[in-house]
């Protein structure tokens, strides 16, 4: 893949500040964070942090149910479904960087209730990219782009822990 020429800036720190308010507002003290690997989990991560919850966060993985397993392969165990809680009867509010087609969500809501079934999931993703293919909409996006299909957009996390954005041509 190489560097797409896009114009198009994104301040991930204020994006999370944006988040962090929003999910604020829809966390209850039943509430559990989920990341989706690998953007959301970071994600999670510090929000997990910054609210001080006390139910750690998880992590979930879309590799075992993505429809383009064939194509994409098997990725690596280093991004293992990991759910420090029980599942059956969790409201989770699961975290994710990017959504696009919806693919990703659906899957991760596979792996999900692979694990039990939550009383509640709620979707929040830092950017919403449109040009979804299933009916999937976040209670809560950062901030809402358009990009032609061509180009992708991903969450980065420097060594010191703060986010940035990538853009590529696919």
């Amino acid at each position: 893949m190489s560097t797409s020429p896009h114009t198009l800036h994104l301040n991930a720190e204020a994006l999370y500040a944006n988040l962090l308010t929003g999910v604020r507002r829809l966390v209850t003290p039943e509430t559990v964070l989920v990341g989706v690997w690998s953007g959301g989990a970071w994600l999670a991560e510090r929000l997990n942090a910054d609210l001080g919850l006390k139910t750690p966060h998880g992590v979930i993985s879309s590799a075992l149910h993505r429809d383009d397993f064939g194509s994409r392969g098997m990725v690596s165990s280093k991004d293992a479904t990991h759910l420090p809680f029980e599942v059956d009867g969790a409201h989770i509010l699961l975290i994710d960087d990017v959504i696009y087609t919806g693919r990703t969500t659906r899957a991760v809501l596979n792996e999900l209730f692979d694990f039990g079934r939550p009383a509640s999931v709620t979707l929040a993703v830092l950017v919403d990219r449109g040009g979804r293919q299933l009916p999937f909409e976040p209670a809560l996006s950062a901030a809402r782009i358009t990009l032609p299909s061509e180009e992708r957009v991903a969450l980065g996390r420097a060594d010191d822990g703060r986010f940035q954005f990538h853009f590529e041509r696919v």
